[in-house]
């Protein structure tokens, strides 16, 4: 696993800019909902109401796709 060091301003915490480091890479899919929310250090029920109050789906059907497994 690497590693990575920057200086933070001094009214960002460090929990939160890893934080939004990890829903960012979810988000971007880098990285699994379980690998997101071990590194940010929460549960993945707490990982998913932490994206839900970023507006970052946990689901992310195409709305085609969705319609096609309802018409199955």
């Amino acid at each position: 696993m690497g590693s990575l060091k920057i200086e933070l301003p001094p009214d960002v915490q460090e929990e939160d800019a890893k934080l939004l480091l990890m829903i960012k890479l979810y988000e971007t899919g880098k990285l699994s909902l379980g690998q997101a929310a071990k590194y940010a250090g929460y549960s993945k029920r707490a990982f998913i109401e932490i994206l839900s109050k970023h507006g970052v789906a946990v689901f992310d059907y195409h709305p085609d796709d969705l319609e096609k497994e309802i018409d199955i």
